[in-house]
């Protein structure tokens, strides 16, 4: 966006002026007087006058419903705002009991790394914004092509047809949103027989209420060639990237998934000529739904995973940024060479998607804590002034822990990073 612009700059759909509650005690930008520290977000729900315009909003709402499955939750970690969220949270978890809650945590890709009090707040704000989240939550999904939640520098995510810096936010959040709203398609489909809350159930066992999204932006499908075709190509590797901030496993390990593939038609089985085999597995499969159901549990054995096959592609038109590769079609499909004059812009694209219960979030999770824990509170002085007790923030911070340890695998390998990083 040009210098100065706003997210609302690009909105295209009008909004009703009760979907609308300004903040008004803290700058949206700047280097002061901003919402800056996890306390200072949690106080503003605190206060009897922004709660109760927050429920009234939320009751204006809930009424109009025939039926309410529940209710999704965008957040930022990095800033107070993951204290607003905190409390929005706490609020529908007490208000509308037996509803689901599905929390995203977005976090932008930022330069800030080592000790710098900034990136310190960062850290802080994330830790304790997975926490309450999560403690307040269905289900928690942290949201970011960042490299990293942590102190030590990593690239952020690059996917093979985008060409995106991803320290805009223009082009970070068209990516997420993309595949923010291909991963929620089960639920909200009203031909999906899928809930929210049977989402939640199905990854959540266990007490792993955070989970970990992955995405193939767009999904690499050619012009004639059959889903089986273009996953025959990825069996060693699935063509997705790690949207959580997580370190990438090469071991293809989960222990639930809900995964979705939309863009790419439906077809039927292709026969074979008489005494021909077909050419894979994945190609005697009767329709893309059980050649997707068959590709993950070929990939992910003993996994428990659902699968969901849509027509429908991703939109792609203009406010959407138009950075993808010139070997994409107008419908996203790849070419074999690039066209001979300009090429058309893309209008949609194939996507693939996957929600996982996963042990690469011990690594995500664990990693917060052991950043945390070198840490020397009464230097950050300020943060805690902000509304955040000592005692709470080393009680979070034990249940950060615990909540890593859900996804540990027993192999051993824990307990020596503990000893490792012990002073």
């Amino acid at each position: 966006p040009a210098a100065g612009s706003a997210w609302s700059d690009y909105l295209r759909l009008p909004l009703h002026p009760k979907s609308l509650y300004v903040i008004r005690q803290y700058l949206h930008d700047g280097e002061c007087g901003c919402l800056e520290a996890f306390g200072q977000g949690e106080s503003l729900l605190q206060d009897p006058g922004c709660a109760e315009e927050v429920e009234d909003r939320l009751h204006f709402y809930a009424e109009e419903c025939d039926q309410l499955q529940g209710f999704q939750v965008l957040c930022d970690l990095h800033n107070g705002f993951s204290g607003v969220g905190a409390k929005v949270t706490e609020l529908l978890y007490d208000e509308y009991a037996g509803k689901g809650i599905l929390t995203w945590g977005l976090t932008p890709v930022t330069s800030n790394v080592g000790d710098s009090p900034k990136n310190l707040y960062r850290l802080m704000n994330t830790a304790l914004g997975i926490v309450h989240l999560s403690r307040h939550s269905s289900l928690f999904c942290p949201l970011s092509l960042s490299g990293t939640l942590g102190l030590k520098p990593q690239a952020p995510v690059t996917f093979p047809y985008i060409t995106c810096d991803a320290s805009l936010n223009y082009h970070s959040s068209a990516i997420l949103a993309a595949a923010l709203d291909t991963l929620t398609a089960p639920y909200r489909l009203c031909s999906s027989p899928g809930s929210m809350m049977h989402l939640a159930e199905t990854l959540n066992f266990s007490g792993r209420k955070v989970v970990a999204a992955w995405a193939s932006v767009p999904f690499p499908a050619r012009h004639g060639y059959s889903l089986a075709d273009t996953l025959c190509a990825y069996q060693q590797d699935v063509p997705w990237k790690l949207l959580s901030s997580c370190p990438e496993q090469k071991a293809s390990r989960c222990f639930a998934q809900s995964v979705v593939l939309r863009g790419v038609r439906k077809e039927g089985r292709r026969s074979s000529p008489p005494g021909q085999q077909p050419a894979s597995p994945l190609h005697a499969c009767e329709s893309s739904e059980q050649v997707l159901q068959r590709y993950l549990h070929t990939v992910f054995p003993g996994a428990f995973s659902t699968s969901h096959v849509l027509q429908q592609p991703c939109n792609t038109r203009p406010p959407y940024p138009q950075f993808f590769s010139p070997l994409l079609s107008r419908e996203g499909f790849l070419l074999d060479r690039p066209p001979g004059s300009s090429s058309a812009a893309v209008e949609s694209i194939p996507a693939l998607t996957a929600l996982q219960s996963s042990p690469v979030l011990h690594t995500l999770l664990y990693g917060l804590y052991k950043d945390l824990r070198r840490l020397n509170p009464r230097r950050w002085a300020s943060f805690f002034s902000a509304g955040v007790e000592h005692g709470d923030f080393q009680e979070d911070l034990e249940e950060l822990r615990t909540l890593s340890q859900c996804y540990e695998t027993g192999l051993g390998a824990d307990e020596s990073e503990d000893e490792a990083d012990s002073d």
